[in-house]
């Protein structure tokens, strides 16, 4: 058997948090294979290229594999314009993965569909950290199996996506009419248009895929007559998709919510909030009727022709099913996050940096990182996925004290709780916001603090969204 010195460490997903990870491995001399399931790079970004990502660039780019670039001749494009992900994939991720350094690494079609020991499951536990990992890959000349000496895990949990049913679960008839059912953000305006233009979509969900969904829709409206949408949501509480408008230190962000705002009371958009779907229906001439329960019991809406299901993404956990896992009992991300991102709790994730530590399992060698470390839970930022593969690496390669120096600086807003009422009476969060910064807390509670000193309005808590 090789050992496992020799072998290579496997990172599982070519977006832009698994390509950093590669660079960080490979400044670190470690030997590397990137496993990509689609037919080039970051294609999952692929799916929602037209969609406007929240941060600017500066918050996009990780730096060691800037740094790389540069050695090239890249130049890094306007640090405060905010790419599409489409911009994100040309102008930087597609580049990055051609140059000389990590192409050899790469191998694109390549689905890994399973991970375990080499010749024990996850019962056995005697010698099991001296085995190697045992990869199972399926490519378009069969299936094999291949060794890596660690495995970090950075997959993604886009093509996974929640049900349309509300307890988790596909609802009555979801599969029966799967073909007019969308899951997270269609091109409305592009390759998606004829599905939608002359027709009436209802869009679940109260993240920010359903706000891209609405105003796509609005624009269609204005220009394919027939064209109407209804929205749905789970909860009541619109605090998470409306933001906190121009007090975002993510203008992209709150510009979004500002504008679905307006959207919904001005009337072009009807709301139904409560609305937990248990059913899909046929109705006349083809078209569909939705069911949910709301407090006031079961409710039925349509006919609709077609149903955009913005209701998130799940960690695949097939993948990993022989090894030994901790996970969050609920968001099914790494167990110590948790509690840190928990979207009962949380409306804008106030994640404290954090490396291998929290991201390793009780199988040595294996790292969950990315939005997958996040499990069911919507608040990633790139940044934090790029100090997470950064102390990984590090980690991996020895370095304990670099590995272990973890720091993340990120927008205000994007640390920070801003529970806003949608009245617009907020309340000040737990932590930092609304009161003064202390001694060796994060960044949002000194920014909170200085901005008031000046006169402003601090981190954004307690503004109206």
């Amino acid at each position: 058997m090789t050992t496992r010195n020799n072998l290579p460490i496997a990172v599982i997903g070519a977006g832009p948090v698994g390509l950093a990870a590669a660079v960080h491995l490979l400044e670190q001399g470690l030997p590397v294979k990137l496993y990509e399931a689609g037919s080039a790079v970051a294609s999952s970004l692929r799916d929602w290229g037209h969609v406007r990502i929240f941060t600017p660039w500066r918050y996009c780019v990780d730096q060691a594999t800037r740094k790389l670039l540069e050695r090239h001749g890249w130049r890094m494009p306007d640090r405060e314009a905010f790419p599409t992900a489409d911009d994100l994939v040309g102008r930087y991720l597609e580049p990055l993965a051609r140059l000389p350094e990590l192409a050899p690494s790469i191998e694109t079609g390549a689905r890994v569909v399973g991970i375990s020991r080499w010749g024990a499951d996850k019962v056995r536990s005697r010698g099991r950290e001296t085995r190697p990992f045992m990869l199972v890959v399926e490519t378009a000349n069969g299936t094999r199996r291949d060794s890596a000496r660690a495995v970090i895990d950075a997959s993604g949990t886009w093509q996974t996506p929640n049900p349309l049913g509300a307890g988790g679960i596909a609802a009555e008839g979801e599969a029966e009419f799967a073909d007019r059912i969308a899951y997270g953000i269609p091109d409305i305006l592009g390759r998606d248009r004829s599905l939608y233009a002359g027709r009436t979509t209802l869009v679940a969900g109260s993240g920010h895929s359903a706000a891209n969904a609405l105003l796509d829709l609005a624009r269609l409206a204005d220009i394919e007559p027939g064209t109407d949408f209804i929205w749905t949501t789970r909860g009541t509480d619109l605090v998470r998709i409306y933001g906190g408008g121009d007090a975002d230190q993510l203008p992209a962000r709150g510009e979004l919510g500002a504008e679905v705002r307006e959207l919904t009371e001005s009337g072009r958009a009807p709301l139904v909030t409560g609305f937990a779907t248990v059913a899909i229906r046929a109705a006349q001439e083809g078209r569909l009727i939705v069911e949910g329960e709301t407090k006031d019991g079961l409710r039925q809406i349509g006919p609709v022709d077609r149903i955009i299901a913005a209701t998130g993404q799940r960690p695949d956990l097939t993948l990993t099913r022989e090894l030994r896992l901790d996970l969050d009992p609920w968001l099914e991300g790494v167990k110590a996050l948790g509690p840190l991102i928990d979207p009962n709790e949380h409306s804008c994730g106030d994640v404290p940096p954090h490396g291998h530590r929290e991201l390793s399992h009780p199988e040595p060698g294996f790292y969950t990182v990315g939005i997958k470390s996040y499990g069911r839970a919507p608040t990633f930022l790139l940044l934090t996925g790029y100090e997470q593969v950064r102390s990984v690496a590090a980690a991996l390669a020895g370095d304990i004290a670099s590995a272990d120096a973890v720091q993340l600086v990120l927008p205000e807003t994007g640390v920070c709780t801003v529970p806003v009422s949608i009245s617009g009476i907020g309340t000040a969060s737990r932590g930092c916001c609304g009161g003064p910064a202390e001694a060796e807390v994060d960044a949002c509670c000194v920014a909170d603090a200085e901005a008031k000193a000046v006169g402003k309005g601090g981190c954004g808590c307690g503004v109206a969204a």
